[in-house]
């Protein structure tokens, strides 16, 4: 059978109440913490006993939700509130108006108006500001030149290694050009002296025929010498 339907109303005994808060304060802060992990949430739980005890849990800190907790709480209702409203814009409006000032004042000491008036300490604060930013642009201007030392030097050894590649490819190709030269001229050779067989059989051939054609002349010649 399945459990019965729990009341909820104050538990009167006084140990079963303890019980059921420490059973069900741990099964809360369990839900709160797999709440914030689970929904990237920022959840703040805070608990006192009936004897006072505090017990709580933050995502981040219990100060910072409490504080971000009272500021939305109070934007929101001043929105709610027309009135309301436009004062906060209006004091919005000033606090930048004020931080703009602020802002424009600071410019102009720096870059060396407006100076009348200052004290030692005060030339000697605005002093420290502008070493302390031309020690970091200093260093910026320096990181990005060694960068772009980097990598040209990187660029140059790799154009380096590709003239390596290009010159030995250029001796390969040299090396077989000499190797087809000496083939062709071998080839060439052999076909001279080839023809020039041929030619010396064809003219030995010829010699025989003309000698078998000349010798019947003669012995007729003979033939008839001795008539």
């Amino acid at each position: 059978m399945g459990r019965g339907k729990i009341v909820i109303q104050r538990i009167d005994d006084s140990t079963s109440r303890q019980v059921t808060f420490s059973k069900r304060r741990k099964g809360l802060i369990k839900k709160a913490k797999e709440l914030a992990i689970l929904c990237d949430a920022e959840v703040g739980l805070i608990i006192f006993s009936n004897t006072n005890k505090l017990y709580d849990f933050a995502s981040s800190s219990i100060k910072s939700t409490i504080e971000r907790f009272s500021k939305t709480k109070m934007e929101q209702q001043q929105l709610l509130n027309p009135a309301s409203e436009v004062k906060f814009w209006q004091r919005e409006a000033t606090t930048l108006r004020q931080e703009l000032h602020s802002l424009q004042e600071t410019h102009r000491q720096l870059t060396g108006q407006q100076l009348n008036g200052l004290s030692v300490k005060e030339l000697h604060n605005i002093e420290s500001q502008l070493e302390m930013s031309l020690r970091g642009i200093r260093m910026t201007k320096e990181q990005i030149l060694t960068n772009e030392i980097k990598e040209l030097t990187r660029k140059r050894n790799l154009v380096h290694h590709e003239n390596l590649d290009l010159s030995r490819k250029v001796q390969r190709i040299h090396q077989e050009n000499v190797e087809l030269h000496k083939k062709a001229y071998a080839v060439s050779i052999r076909n001279e002296l080839g023809t020039r067989d041929i030619e010396d059989t064809a003219d030995e051939s010829h010699a025989q025929v003309r000698l078998q054609l000349c010798l019947p002349e003669q012995s007729h010649n003979e033939t008839s010498s001795n008539s």
